[in-house]
């Protein structure tokens, strides 16, 4: 018997040609229909066998305790309230492989993770959390191609099993440990959209910002002061201020966070120590915060009146690196995209990204410039001694650009290039302690 187990459990990680699911909602139809398409035979296992509804043509239908005696890799498409039915039949699935696929409506719902739950209640079988990352929209339209599954458990060989037949479905594959990552991995489909929070908090408040300065420096002064009556330049002409204003600053704010990476790795003299958590999770979302900024962005249409020739270059030049930086800014944004990006080289993403990003920066911030040349110190300018939007936008990218001039001094660029190599500078109280050691 001992032996005859030892060589079912050598040989259960090759191809499975019989595979049994538990549950015919949306879910399990989705995921057996694919198998089906992928050479498997499918077998349900449904409370009412007679009465399930359609599924996909060629599957069987049985109750749970004689599907699950049919094969030795059982799919769970059912909630955790429904786990129950797996202890009235644990002698049918001692030594099966159960994949969960449960997910929960929200985070902390149960003291402990599904897959945890129902290793506990069948402690003969063998559970592996996974493929709860897929919906059955995806399985049932076969978008699977290259997508990234994670899996977890405590015996390597039915993780393998599991591996092994997600694999032949086109998927990604990426064990996760052993059952305590199944709390974690249960949490990836609740995550709504993580990365984009910070970049949106910071878009939301920089419009509501410069909408409400703009507001009070055009609408309420002029009404104030002059008696104009011009609230209705508040939903588009406003608007039009307002949206290259963020475009602007969230670009560079993109930038920001890598100079001051810099300057903290210059200042420790090693790139091995961690940045602050505010840098770390700022550097994380660039990337969006860039996509975001392209979505502010707005390419105005100026018809140019000129009086003299000063005024004709000053307007030519506005118009012209307006054009040049929305053209630069859209293509930063396109190499962005993990499709597009994804053809690119190493080398080609990051000239794009960061030599061809720096040089929109530059052209953008060059375009505001010269949009207020002749209007810097103008006392008309300053309506209520505050200074107009345009002014204030340019703060943020003009830092940033300084900051990468200083990076791009010889003395200091070599500096770092030898620090992002690996060389680190050695702190005084380390020479005390080696000191001391040698003594």
């Amino acid at each position: 018997g001992k032996e005859h187990e030892r060589i079912k459990k050598k040989e259960f990680p090759q191809r499975q040609k019989l595979l049994c699911i538990f549950g015919t909602g949306d879910l399990g139809r989705s995921l057996g229909l694919r198998l089906l398409q992928s050479g498997y035979g499918v077998v349900y296992g449904s409370r009412r066998p007679h009465s399930c509804g359609p599924l996909p043509q060629g599957a069987q239908v049985m109750t749970h305790a004689e599907a699950a005696q049919s094969s030795n890799l059982i799919f769970i498409c059912v909630h955790r309230e429904h786990y129950e039915l797996l202890t009235t039949m644990e002698h049918h699935l001692k030594g099966k492989v159960l994949v969960d696929l449960s997910n929960n409506l929200k985070k902390g719902m149960y003291p402990e993770a599904n897959a945890v739950y129902m290793q506990r209640l069948v402690p003969s079988a063998a559970v592996v959390k996974g493929l709860n990352t897929l919906s059955a929209w995806a399985l049932q339209n076969g978008l699977l191609a290259g997508k990234q599954v994670f899996l977890c458990g405590e015996s390597g060989e039915a993780k393998q099993a599991v591996a092994h037949l997600a694999t032949k479905l086109g998927l990604t594959v990426l064990d996760k440990g052993s059952l305590s990552a199944a709390r974690e991995l249960e949490d990836f489909p609740l995550k709504l959209f993580p990365e984009w929070r910070l970049p949106l908090s910071i878009a939301v408040g920089l419009t509501a910002f410069f909408f409400f300065y703009l507001l009070i420096r055009d609408v309420i002064y002029a009404y104030v002061e002059k008696k104009n009556e011009i609230s209705y330049r508040i939903m588009v002409s406003l608007a039009n201020k307002v949206f290259p204003i963020v475009a602007l600053v969230m670009l560079s704010l993109c930038y920001l966070p890598g100079a001051i990476a810099a300057f903290f790795q210059l200042y420790r003299g090693t790139k091995y120590r961690r940045f602050p958590n505010w840098l770390d999770r700022w550097m994380l979302c660039r990337k969006q915060m860039g996509l975001v900024a392209l979505g502010f962005m707005k390419n105005n249409k100026t018809t140019p009146f000129y009086f003299d020739n000063t005024e004709a270059w000053g307007t030519d030049s506005f118009i012209s690196l307006g054009i040049l930086g929305f053209f630069l800014f859209v293509l930063l944004g396109l190499t962005s995209l993990p499709s597009v990006g994804g053809s690119l080289s190493w080398r080609e993403f990051n000239f794009i990204q960061s030599k061809l990003g720096h040089l929109t920066l530059f052209i953008c911030t060059a375009h505001g410039y010269i949009y207020g040349w002749n209007k810097f110190l103008r006392p008309s300018t300053y309506k209520w001694y505050t200074p107009p939007g345009y002014m204030l936008c340019l703060i943020v990218p003009s830092v940033v650009l300084v900051l990468k001039l200083l990076l791009l001094l010889p003395c200091v660029d070599r500096a770092l290039t030898r620090i992002r190599q690996g060389w680190e500078r050695t702190q005084p109280k380390e020479m005390d302690e080696i000191k001391t050691t040698n003594l």
